[in-house]
């Protein structure tokens, strides 16, 4: 676990990290092969559970689909987000992020939030829990629609202070998501850990974005995605040959018989 934490805190300034979600063993040991790093994320309640906000995501959710991630990777740093009221003081977020790491086995944690949990996040890196900060736009607080932030000078001010905080903290790196693509540069400028853009800056130490958004699994997605790939259409052909196959008597064959 020291071994890949230290690997990405290496990458900075010296290459680009790869990162992605994941929220089974089959895509995650797709993702394994190409990724620094992988992330169970609390966006799987949206992705998979048509959830209105990650706030509906529980820690029982997170720690299943993360068990199953945890079956398909070997190479890749492996992150788990924690969720929505998971982490609300010191005793909590160790009492819960102790029982992930112990049950998951990844090899981080992932919180949302910048100075107000600076405490927070100091406390379990002294408790030995890897922790991933997530700063800008954050889904478990935001409320309505989103919009990506930095759009002035408090709001900048704000967010800066956020990374400064989580860095200081502990953090081996940060999340920076939908912030004006100058207030990102600046804060990997500024800041000696990775930083990871989601609708942020070519200038972030890395890019993630979720898997299935990325192959055009998800149907609505927001400005910062590019699809290399469109897995419904595929996924389409395939069952209607089979369909197909099925009345026609084409399936099975001799050799898909006993």
């Amino acid at each position: 676990m020291i071994k890949k934490i230290q690997k990405i805190l290496n990458k900075k300034n010296r290459g680009k990290i790869v990162c992605l979600t994941a929220y089974s063993k089959n895509i995650a040991e797709i993702l394994d092969k190409h990724c620094d790093i992988v992330l169970v994320g609390d966006s799987l309640g949206s992705v998979l559970y048509e959830m209105d906000s990650t706030r509906e995501v529980n820690l029982d959710m997170m720690i299943l689909h993360a068990k199953s991630v945890r079956r398909g990777i070997s190479k890749s740093t492996f992150v788990v987000d924690m969720p929505y009221k998971s982490f609300r003081n010191k005793t909590e977020a160790y009492k819960n992020a102790k029982k992930v790491m112990k049950e998951t086995k990844c090899d981080a944690i992932k919180l949302e939030g910048g100075k107000k949990i600076f405490s927070i996040v100091k406390y379990l890196v002294e408790k030995n829990i890897p922790v991933m900060g997530h700063i800008g736009l954050l889904p478990q607080s935001q409320r309505g629609k989103f919009r990506y932030k930095g759009r002035n000078k408090i709001d900048r001010k704000n967010i800066f202070k956020d990374a400064i905080s989580l860095e200081k903290a502990g953090a081996f790196s940060i999340v920076i998501e939908c912030v004006e693509k100058s207030l990102a540069r600046l804060i990997s400028k500024s800041v000696k850990i990775p930083t990871i853009g989601i609708g942020a800056s070519q200038d972030c130490d890395g890019q993630i974005l979720v898997t299935d958004d990325l192959i055009g699994l998800t149907s609505n997605t927001p400005r910062f995605v590019k699809r290399y790939l469109n897995i419904r259409k595929l996924f389409n052909k395939s069952i209607l040959k089979y369909k197909r196959d099925v009345i026609n008597r084409k399936f099975p064959t001799k050799k898909n018989l006993y």
